[in-house]
């Protein structure tokens, strides 16, 4: 019985790293600007099309187009928090809410204007590779490979938030607004660059999804939800809690698949999401 768990619990385990850094900047601008951004999945498929137009275009590895990627993203998430979202904060939680359901559709067609409905991935040999461990267990490189960056980009993170200027800043404008104003601090900036950040860490997430599974234009809500299931298991604003969010997720889904099927997989994850919700409303790492 152990011997047949062992593989799911270890798949698990390593698609819980890429579940973390798909939600890690959802998170993070939740915890910053008290923003719910619905465009995060379709920013992040849209890392994955950056990332193959790249290695269409060049014919490198996905895994050196990711800077590339971030550089880009990066200064997308600047300009869409500068010259959209920050001029509906402050009014209500509905504006930004609809801001960033406008960003999403518009990216979701955009992508489907230009890269047709078709599927597509970013190939790489490193999918089919695989470390044996035992004559039962084997670990699949590339689920190690998107374990290894998610804690690399939540250790970055980590970082930047509490070692640099732009870090102290941040936490400063999530404190107090009013009071960051005060001692020098150009908030509004301070959330694009905030943004721009997230956006960074979508770039990477979308650059590994796309190395993992298909995608297609419309594929970014399915993210999403993801995204949004993680931060509730974890608590919104939490790095850690992303990443345990992560674990969790996404081991009920694949232990899920493994006693009740395939088709139970989805299920068996939101089940847990809904228990978690029960028994602890603000998530795991979450304040009250």
């Amino acid at each position: 019985m152990m011997e047949d768990l062992a593989q799911p619990i270890l798949n698990g385990i390593l698609l819980g790293g890429l579940y973390a850094v798909i939600a890690i900047g959802m998170s993070t601008m939740f915890g910053i600007v008290k923003l719910v951004n619905l465009a995060h999945g379709d920013m992040m498929i849209l890392g994955s099309f950056l990332g193959l137009a790249l290695v269409t275009g060049f014919g490198v590895s996905p895994l050196w187009t990711i800077p590339i990627v971030m550089a880009v993203m990066y200064f997308i998430g600047f300009f869409v928090q500068s010259f959209l979202l920050n001029r509906v904060l402050g009014k209500g939680m509905e504006p930004p809410l609809l801001v960033a359901f406008g960003v999403s559709i518009i990216v979701q067609n955009l992508l489907l204007l230009i890269f047709t409905p078709d599927a597509r991935s970013l190939m790489s040999g490193l999918a089919i590779m695989t470390i044996p461990v035992t004559d039962y267990l084997n670990i699949p490189v590339l689920y190690l490979l998107n374990f290894i960056i998610g804690l690399v980009v939540i250790i970055g993170l980590h970082y930047i938030f509490q070692k640099t200027y732009i870090g102290h800043a941040i936490r400063a404008a999530s404190d107090d607004d009013e009071a960051a104003q005060l001692m020098g601090v150009h908030t509004k900036n301070i959330y694009a660059k905030a943004m721009g950040i997230a956006m960074m860490t979508a770039a990477v997430a979308g650059i590994l999804v796309g190395m993992t599974f298909t995608f297609y234009p419309h594929t970014g809500p399915q993210y999403l939800i993801i995204a949004f299931g993680v931060v509730v298991i974890g608590g919104l604003g939490s790095m850690m809690g992303c990443l345990v969010g992560g674990l969790i997720l996404a081991l009920s889904q694949l232990l899920g698949a493994h006693f009740f099927g395939p088709g139970y997989q989805l299920f068996c994850g939101y089940v847990v999401l809904l228990i978690v919700l029960a028994l602890r409303p603000q998530g795991l790492f979450g304040t009250a």
